[in-house]
């Protein structure tokens, strides 16, 4: 599950992958404007002797991909994981403030 919220300065985006290292999960931009976030949890060994009750947690591929807003500055996209939760944050260019010019009113 991925959480993407805006910020005035960023789109920051939340996956979590408890039980993953960094090398097993790839942060990848395709034609500039899409973020796609990959990986992929294996299966746990199964040892002789072991008797399974339950399975409940994901194994397999995943894939996740996003198209980014013009706003997005694609060229400093930052990815960082804490605490099995991956951050790729992506600044956005700054919003040009409009023009603002007097107008003198005239008798």
């Amino acid at each position: 599950m991925v959480d993407w919220r805006e910020t005035p300065n960023a789109h920051v985006f939340k996956a979590d992958v408890p039980g993953l290292r960094k090398e097993e999960v790839k942060v990848e931009l395709e034609d500039d404007r899409i973020l796609q976030i990959s990986g992929e949890r294996k299966r746990e060994m199964e040892e002789k002797g072991d008797t399974w009750h339950r399975v409940e947690r994901s194994s397999g591929l995943f894939t996740r991909r996003f198209r980014l807003p013009e706003n997005a500055k694609v060229e400093e996209v930052k990815a960082c994981m804490e605490n099995g939760v991956l951050t790729v944050t992506v600044p956005k260019v700054e919003a040009k403030k409009p023009e603002v010019k007097s107008i003198d009113i005239s008798d």
